[in-house]
């Protein structure tokens, strides 16, 4: 008690010093990793900050937003980010431009928005859309006024940005001289003999490229092949696996519960014999308390059982068991409960909705008794000629099933809603008929049924014990210790491991190699403390132990060698193997010149711009372009194509009728360009200014 009591009168001082050490702690660690963690920014666009706070929180909505789509913290960062870009970018040309929008674009924003515009609760008694009513609705809800402030906003943005787009594509012009060369393009042609050898007459290895060349030729497409800082990591993962030792004991217990088994009874303090699965007559409880995947009394239909098991299991008797047998990464044995006729049904249809249901992007506007008068006139033509049901589906079912011929697939009872279940279910295959339920009025046809078993099946997972795993961990603990000083690609030979390649990651991936969701390790990588030979071994829970060796920094700017050298060093490799070909394509006919290389003389007939491939040699608008333009029989000079070096005389050029007008290519053209009016964005991010700080909070 006189301890406890001088710790009590000492208290003060002890929190005084705890305070003290906290604090010399945060100091070290501002100076030794710097003081970013205390920046309030998540990153800036042209100079214009975005702020952490906010962007936390419109992560995190995402994140909720996004619940059972199984969406990580980095994958939300990812997309508010993209977002937040944009809108910035955006903002910045509408200000520039001085583009302004009213009341009347933003309520036209709210109709187009299909949660909103289409939304029954914000429609007036005509079916329009109703912006006092929805005003309104958000004067009733906590928060609302703020809410509603929001939804204003990004109307406002939508609204301006469809007069932004619509300038874009107003602005996409073409003139004739553009229609006329497409023209040209398309009706022009050209013949020719020519002579090809291609690159792969000459072996990779014979010619080397080395990493001052690619930074030479990265140095001459800087935009193309500019990079964030990143690091490069050498890795290897050892995986928790079960040993045969494991299988074979989970197989032993499978196979233990086929048979009858003596336990003892704690409250007789007796032994009692307990039934084995092929006697047992409660089979749901029996399975549920020796299995790892719960009881399930559906139906199961022969496609749905494991493949190399299917056919057993489908025709198993009532009571038999079958087993064990291989499922995934478990162990089964499974009794045959019983066998349903039409437990499953395939059917298609049509779906005729109406102003009021609960289908969002309907073909056409219509009241009930348009829909009824269509939907009945279908189903005359459906019972008429049932082979038209799937082009009746495609042209007028407002359901998305219509892209499929309104198949709607297999499924069993209770999926769809009542009328649409006890149609197809009471109804023999083939039957055609019209049902109405809340979404419309549906033309049915029923096109299959199957059958299906019911199964009691005990699964237990093949997983690794206890032991296996300290095998591992002790394993993983020294390859880590080893790495720090001995060679990484020697040490997994010597552990008989698996390679992994090198992985190369920026600041604010999630993912490392073949892993999904592995910030940690990246920001491991990025860390000050991280240096260049760094070994850090991670687990991973379900899968195993990640031994990670940072092996290279790339800064800001170029892209490192090891980065681009798959993109470039084939450019590179046949430029010198063009130098080689080159020097023996010497002759004075083509024929000679074929002959001194041991290929064939190939014709090339009728040709043109727009669809330059050569017949057995591929896609060469180099070559083809050249043809055009060169002297009949003339042989040209050796060209650089995509497959190989080429020797071309050309025999014919059909130049196409001259015509008054182009009206058509240019409008070929014009649409084409339009298509290509999205890529404004593109644009703008490649000329903006933009620092993304999130690694420093994520």
């Amino acid at each position: 008690m006189a301890v406890l009591s001088k710790i009590r009168k000492r208290s003060g001082l002890l929190l005084l010093a705890i305070g003290f050490a906290l604090l010399s702690f945060v100091v070290q660690d501002l100076f030794t990793k710097g003081f970013k963690s205390l920046s309030k920014d998540v990153g800036s666009v042209n100079g214009k900050d975005i702020s952490f706070d906010e962007f936390r929180i419109k992560v995190a909505n995402t994140e909720k937003n996004a619940q059972g789509q199984n969406m990580t913290s980095m994958q939300a960062s990812n997309q508010v980010w993209n977002q937040e870009v944009q809108v910035a970018l955006l903002n910045a040309e509408f200000e520039k431009l001085g583009i302004r929008v009213g009341e009347k674009h933003i309520v036209e924003a709210f109709k187009a928005d299909p949660n909103i515009g289409s939304n029954q609760m914000f429609l007036n008694a005509a079916g329009k859309f109703d912006l006092n009513k929805f005003k309104d609705y958000f004067k009733q809800v906590p928060n609302g006024m703020e809410m509603l402030k929001d939804q204003e906003k990004n109307a406002e943005l939508r609204a301006k940005y469809d007069i932004y787009n619509s300038m874009i594509k107003g602005g996409m012009y073409t003139t004739q001289t553009e229609g006329k060369f497409k023209y040209e393009a398309e009706a022009n042609k050209v013949s020719f003999d020519y002579v090809m050898v291609p690159f792969s007459t000459i072996k990779d290895s014979d010619v080397k490229v080395t990493d001052d060349e690619i930074i030479a030729y990265m140095k001459t497409k800087e935009k193309k092949f500019k990079s964030e800082e990143s690091r490069e990591l050498d890795y290897v993962l050892i995986a928790e696996k079960p040993s045969a030792q494991d299988e074979a004991e989970i197989k032993k217990n499978v196979d233990a519960l086929l048979l009858p088994s003596v336990r003892y009874n704690k409250e007789t303090g007796k032994n009692d014999t307990i039934q084995g699965f092929r006697t047992v007559t409660d089979n749901a409880d029996f399975v549920n308390a020796n299995s790892d995947v719960p009881f399930d009394s559906t139906y199961i239909s022969k496609q749905d059982l494991p493949a190399e098991s299917a056919e057993q299991l489908f025709n198993l008797p009532v009571g038999q068991v079958y087993g064990p047998y291989m499922k995934g990464n478990y162990y089964c044995i499974s009794k045959g409960l019983g066998r349903k006729s039409g437990a499953k049904v395939k059917a298609s249809h049509i779906l005729i909705s109406w102003e009021g249901t609960k289908v969002p992007n309907k073909k056409e506007k219509r009241t009930k008794e348009q829909a009824k008068a269509k939907a009945e006139g279908l189903l005359a033509q459906a019972q008429a000629n049932p082979g038209m049901f799937m082009m009746l589906a495609m042209s007028n079912s407002d359901d998305s099933s219509a892209q499929q011929g309104g198949d709607l697939g297999y499924f069993a009872p209770g999926q769809m809603v009542k009328p649409f279940n006890d149609f197809v279910f009471n109804n023999p295959i083939g039957k055609i008929g019209l049902v109405e339920t809340e979404f419309g009025y549906h033309i049915i046809q029923v096109t299959d049924k199957q059958d299906a078993v019911k199964l009691a099946t005990i699964a237990q997972k093949i997983q690794p014990s206890e032991a296996t795993n300290d095998k591992i961990y002790t394993q993983a603990t020294k390859f880590e210790m080893d790495a720090a000083n001995k060679d990484f690609a020697a040490l997994v030979k010597e552990a008989k491991l698996t390679a992994s390649p090198a992985t190369r990651v920026k600041a604010i991936d999630e993912n490392f190699g073949t892993l999904s969701n592995q910030r940690q390790i990246v920001k491991w990588a990025f860390d000050g403390d991280t240096k260049i030979g760094s070994v850090k071994r991670f687990e991973i829970v379900n899968v195993g132990h990640v031994i990670a060796k940072l092996k290279s920094i790339a800064a800001k700017g170029l892209m490192s060698v090891e980065e681009a050298r798959p993109q470039v060093e084939n450019i590179l490799k046949n430029k010198k193997k063009t130098a080689k070909i080159e020097a023996k394509m010497k002759g004075a006919s083509i024929a000679a010149i074929a002959a001194a290389n041991k290929v064939t003389v190939m014709n090339a007939v009728d040709l043109t711009i727009e669809n330059p491939s050569i017949p057995n040699a591929g896609y060469e608008p180099k070559v083809v372009g050249l043809a055009f333009s060169s002297k009949a029989g003339q042989v040209s000079k050796p060209i650089e194509g995509n497959s190989g070096v080429y020797v071309i005389a050309t025999k014919a050029v059909t130049k196409a009728p001259a015509i008054t007008k182009y009206d058509d290519y240019i409008a070929k053209v014009k649409q084409q360009a339009v298509g290509n009016s999205g890529r404004f964005m593109q644009a703008l991010k490649d000329d903006a200014d933009i620092e993304d700080n999130r690694a420093d909070f994520y």
